[in-house]
């Protein structure tokens, strides 16, 4: 076996006396096995802080999640938040999802901090991500650390990072803390020696404080008791949601929560799904199922930390399906501000936020009703960057992202599957109300502002050869970037990378007000967005495409549909090359 001299010189060192005896017999079985392949995966890098913070394969080597990354991330995390708060004691928060080793790897998280004399609020059972923003915020800590790997397969597990707003880490300080677990050169300087007087366990009271904080956002509370009947499946696919959601449902006055049993506990090998993810029909059937069986008004499934929720409603034939999320984020925008608008509650300096890649149907509703949309880059931390940004001079409402990311209020500064279920039970109690559903809802939506048609494909490229591959395709794509997609000419470019955008039609420039990131956007005539990005959080490139027409009446829907979907795979055929 010949690895290059820094991936040979990683194996080494993972050999030698400053690791644990177990380590260093797995990485020698590697070697004696001669698992070429698994040892340059393991170890042709350090894992690096991507959208979504620490995320990789669990085992050993500095390319995997284990004790010694997580500990070097956490030790890296504990110096740069001891410099940035020297005169402070620093207080942080900590929780875990229901992935194999994440509460070992929580308590391990909480070890490191207190032995650098750091304060920490550990939860004492697994709770969701926006738990953990929020205890950030409640607590007043100058960080967290969140450990999952969201909706990623059962091997992957990972480490959000969080700052004192309760977002998660955005620059400098990404970039910072990241320089300071680089400079961390030896285990010797990582501190597992836990401080128990450091360590306060975070009890099943806070979910009381969380729950109630949430409530009081309910903006139709009357629609809720006047449809107590409302019937609400839910699963939490194995993960966190099952301690919180049905209380959240069960507080905001709904009695008819029916959880998926075969679901319902905690599981980090996830042994009903392929993925633990709710935007795979595959993930939500189960959930659907008793949906159909019990006759329900909405079925909503959470990923394993419940930052992301995926919903099915009843469609015109009385079935259910699935809503993408970009249907939902949709749906909630309309909902808020239509109902703050016939409360007379909008404000001038109201405002919703939307990431580049998720629908422009969101910030078509939103300018009808004179509110602002801001876009972010993907991720929902800079949609959180913003809120925190905007903090007393403008009033956040809502906002959210395709990838079933969404939040209402400002409670926290992450995406929260569990304010998000209830909201969407509120919205389907308000418009069965008034003789709706929400798939009623929608085609209303498209009738009014045009229906919006999205597709995403990801390509998944595992290992370091996989990642060469992702590269090499967004320098092909900027190197001979296609001039028609579909059919249809190419007018504009954005190069987010470059932060500038170019107008082929005539030939002028102008820059892009956003920081730099390794996505491109191709406009064409006739309005259609296609986005290129490699995922900050798992080995994939995605591939974006949205496309637009003018619905003019409901019974149109099924063929319009179909029109776009053709339209979309056209383009898609132009761009996306496995």
């Amino acid at each position: 076996m010949v690895f290059d001299k820094d991936t040979q010189d990683r194996i080494d060192s993972w050999t030698s006396s400053e690791y644990d005896q177990d380590t260093v017999r797995q990485v020698k079985r590697l070697v004696d096995d001669k698992e070429e392949t698994e040892l340059l995966d393991s170890f042709y890098k350090n894992l690096e802080f991507g959208t979504g913070g620490l995320r990789g394969i669990m085992g050993v080597g500095s390319n995997r999640m284990n004790k010694y990354t997580i500990g070097k991330a956490t030790q890296g995390l504990a110096n740069y938040l001891k410099k940035q708060f020297p005169d402070q004691v620093v207080k942080v928060a900590v929780s875990y999802d229901s992935r194999n080793n994440s509460k070992v790897f929580g308590q391990l998280v909480a070890d490191v901090f207190s032995a650098n004399d750091i304060h920490v609020f550990l939860f004492d059972e697994l709770r969701p991500t926006p738990m953990l923003s929020y205890a950030v915020r409640y607590y007043a800590c100058q960080g967290g650390v969140m450990l999952t790997a969201s909706h990623n397969p059962k091997e992957y597990n990972g480490y959000k990072a969080y700052w004192n707003d309760g977002g998660q880490l955005v620059a400098p300080h990404d970039k910072n803390v990241i320089a300071e677990v680089d400079a961390i050169q030896s285990v010797s300087a990582i501190k597992f020696d836990r401080c128990s007087e450091n360590i306060t366990m975070v009890g099943s009271d806070f979910d009381d404080l969380y729950i109630a904080a949430n409530t009081r956002l309910s903006i139709h509370p009357e629609a809720v008791s006047a449809n107590k009947e409302l019937k609400i499946v839910y699963s939490p696919i194995h993960g966190t949601g099952l301690t919180i959601v049905p209380k959240m449902l069960n507080a905001w006055g709904f009695d008819n929560v029916y959880v998926v049993e075969e679901q319902a506990k905690p599981d980090g090998n996830f042994p009903t799904v392929v993925y633990p993810n709710p935007e795979e029909e595959e993930a939500m059937s189960m959930a659907m199922r008793k949906g159909q069986e019990l006759d329900a008004d909405v079925v909503m499934a959470t990923d394993p930390d419940a930052d992301r929720v995926g919903v099915a409603v009843k469609n015109g034939k009385g079935q259910f399906q699935l809503l993408n999320g970009n249907q939902i984020g949709s749906l909630l925008v309309y909902y808020v501000l239509s109902s703050k608008k016939d409360k007379l509650e909008l404000k001038e300096n109201d405002y919703s936020v939307k990431t580049i890649v998720t629908t422009n149907l969101i910030r078509a509703i939103s300018e009808s009703f004179d509110v602002k949309c801001y876009e972010t880059l993907t991720g929902f931390k800079f949609i959180g960057e913003v809120m925190t940004e905007l903090l007393g001079k403008e009033n956040y409402l809502v906002g959210g992202e395709e990838s079933y990311g969404f939040l209402v209020g400002d409670l926290v500064r992450d995406k929260d599957a569990v304010n998000s279920c209830a909201f969407i039970a509120e919205m389907t109690a308000y418009f069965k109300g008034k003789g709706k559903t929400l798939f009623d809802v929608l085609i209303d939506l498209y009738t009014q502002y045009g229906f919006y048609q999205e597709k995403l494909i990801s390509l998944t490229k595992k290992g370091k050869s996989g990642a060469e591959e992702i590269k090499q395709m967004m320098i092909n794509l900027r190197k001979d970037a296609p001039k028609t997609l579909g059919g249809i000419p190419v007018k504009e470019i954005r190069d987010y990378e470059k932060q500038e955008a170019y107008d082929l039609l005539t030939g002028s420039k102008c820059g892009i007000d956003l920081p730099k990131s390794d996505v491109l956007q191709f406009i064409t005539v006739e309005g259609d967005v296609i986005s290129a990005r490699p995922s900050g959080t798992e080995p994939k490139i995605k591939f974006y495409c949205s496309v637009k027409e003018t619905l003019l009446e409901p019974s149109s829907f099924t063929h319009v549909s179909e029109s776009l979907e053709k339209k979309v795979q056209r383009i898609m055929a132009d761009i996306v090359k496995d």
